[in-house]
């Protein structure tokens, strides 16, 4: 069964298109992930699909009595318990008991089942995000349309909803960062790029590999339209004399495909940020018993003894309300503990970026947010925003026409900016896009400072941390070996989580191994080797091809030329050997250890 055919729909915002005539259809157990960089229109586009805003051109169309539920990012509540909230009329039907039975289910796994009876009008904007999601899922619906659901659920509430909604036969339609999520649910997906749309066959996996697919393409053709041009450009530099054979279609079409210019992707691959970052000496930021407590005053963890690296990468996890944000702020001196003492090194230049945001001047503009209030904006603010993907039409838009991922995507890159050493980052990855995501993941593996971040997301988990700290039951617990070491334990054995690690409550969190060295020293030495690895193989890769370029150079073989890459390739070759043993002994120290 259809239930929805949108037809050419375009939508554009004051300074520019987001999107022009995209068609999709969606029909019963079809699952449609929607991707794309921050301020393509991905929500404006759910709005449309959905029917709460009109097209400016194109119609979607739905299918007879089709049903339509959507959680929005900005979702409403009305007043009243949260039960009642969830449940709406759902409770005078029929069924009453059995959907009251699925209300207090679906509230209990999403982290909520201890708050039926609280007033929404008391529940903090995770908490209200987390209810309006229990009544997205508990109406009855033939399409259920999911604006970013996985913001402000903990680990656990992430992976009931994957499995929830791999077994629901509905039709949905998803926007979300987390990749995870995306690979196990959807069926199709629909990317969104610079106005266009590609639709994928397949989940998030497959959209890759046709992506990739896409884009090699493209360069072939680019490939392809160099070879004419440059036979084009030969036949214009013979001169007039051969040009007088030719009718004068041919010397235009000859001029357009030389000045011709390919479209490149959407944005460079990397985070191009060159300014220095200060020196962090061998005291960094240590914890002596810290306790930390809620805003009523309920002890969320005790005792907590902590030291961080000069190059650490600690993942803080655990579920809602365990206290992770609070033990960021304490960190941050932006908060007094309840007890014990934070420490500072003196060459510490620490930078926070806050779930909440801090506040931007809406009726600024871009180029001036960087700047701040006390100078104008110049050539090097434009460079960086150019670094952070902000074109020069974006810089000078007003902050209140940006998405909601735009906005976050200026608030890490002024805190990036400030050239801190030390680096909090609390739930980076709401709200910014996956391509984003790659960024930060990629400039964090390189980045020479240390880095403590609060985040649910499992694959920027994967990617970036070393240890986790896992915060539960006001005790905290460090996990050698990073994420996926703890995850797996948890998986394994949910109910004895945290009982074989080490609990963080006096001393050095660091578990020593034999030789004296910690665990998480030989886990980071082993992903810097990794990251040696593959810069080595990308190095090697180049040469071999410039080798290959240069033995069929139709202009004729530069011998000097082939004997310097030869040199050069078998220097590289060599380094790699030997960054490969060392990984190799590594492997097995972290093995043994």
């Amino acid at each position: 069964m259809i239930l929805l055919d949108a037809v050419e729909v375009s939508m554009s915002r004051p300074d520019r298109p987001l999107f022009t005539d995209v068609s999709v259809t969606v029909s019963s157990g079809d699952h449609l992930g929607i991707v794309g960089i921050n301020g393509t229109g991905k929500s404006t586009l759910l709005r449309v699909l959905t029917g709460q805003n009109e097209p400016e051109s194109g119609t979607v169309r739905f299918g007879r009595d089709v049903q339509v539920v959507m959680l929005d990012q900005a979702a409403s509540l009305p007043g009243g318990s949260v039960l009642d909230a969830v449940l709406g009329e759902l409770v005078r039907a029929d069924d009453g008991a059995e959907r009251r039975w699925e209300a207090e289910k679906v509230l209990s796994h999403l982290g909520m089942g201890g708050h039926l009876q609280r007033g929404t009008g008391e529940l903090s904007g995770g908490e209200a995000k987390r209810v309006a999601l229990a009544r997205a899922l508990v109406q009855p619906s033939d399409l259920l349309v999911l604006d970013e659901p996985t913001n402000h659920l903990d680990l656990d509430g992430i992976t009931w909803l994957e499995e929830y909604l791999a077994a629901d036969r509905r039709g949905l339609i998803l926007v979300t960062h987390d990749r995870h999520l995306l690979d196990k649910v959807t069926t199709r997906m629909l990317e969104l790029d610079r106005g266009s749309a590609h639709v994928h066959e397949g989940n998030y996996d497959s959209y890759l590999e046709a992506k990739a697919d896409r884009e090699v393409a493209a360069a072939e053709a680019e490939s392809v339209r160099r070879n004419l041009a440059r036979a084009e450009l030969a036949w214009l530099r013979r001169g007039a004399k051969a040009r007088t054979s030719k009718p004068k279609a041919r010397v235009d079409a000859a001029k357009a495909l030389i000045s011709e210019r390919p479209e490149g992707p959407a944005r460079p691959a990397n985070l191009h940020l060159e300014f220095p970052t200060p020196r962090l000496g061998d005291v960094v930021v240590e914890l002596h018993g810290l306790t930390g407590t809620a805003p009523d005053g309920r002890v969320l963890f005790d005792g907590v003894d902590l030291l961080l690296d000069n190059r650490e990468r600690l993942g803080i996890v655990g579920p809602n309300g365990a206290g992770k944000s609070t033990l960021l702020d304490l960190i941050a001196k932006r908060t007094q503990p309840a007890g014990g003492e934070v420490v500072w090194g003196t060459t510490v230049q620490l930078g926070y970026y806050r779930q909440a945001g801090d506040a931007l001047d809406p009726n600024a503009r871009v180029r001036e947010v960087v700047a701040g209030p006390d100078r104008k904006p110049d050539w090097t603010d434009a460079r960086l925003l150019e670094a952070f993907w902000f074109d020069t039409d974006a810089q000078w838009a007003e902050v209140h026409s940006l998405s909601g991922g735009e906005r976050r995507r200026l608030e890490l890159m002024t805190v990036l900016a400030a050239k801190p050493n030390v680096l909090l980052l609390d739930e980076p990855t709401n709200d910014l896009d996956i391509e984003t995501l790659r960024a930060l993941e990629d400039f964090l593996e390189d980045w020479p400072g240390a880095v403590v971040v609060v985040s649910h997301d499992r694959a920027f988990l994967q990617r970036v941390v070393a240890d986790a700290l896992v915060i539960d039951d006001g005790t905290a617990t460090r996990w050698p070996g990073g994420f996926q070491a703890w995850d797996d334990h948890r998986r394994a054995q949910k109910a004895a989580a945290g009982d074989t690690g080490k609990r963080v409550r006096k001393g050095d969190t660091r578990t020593k191994d034999s030789a004296g060295r910690s665990k998480s020293t030989i886990g980071r030495r082993l992903r810097d080797t990794e990251k040696a690895m593959a810069k080595l193989e990308r190095k090697r890769d180049d040469l071999r091809a410039a080798l290959d370029t240069a033995t069929t150079d139709p202009a004729g073989i530069d011998h000097t030329r082939l004997a310097e890459l030869g040199r050069d390739l078998a220097a590289v070759e060599t380094e790699l050997a030997e960054t490969e043993e060392r990984w190799m002994e590594l492997a097995e120290e972290q093995e043994n250890a």
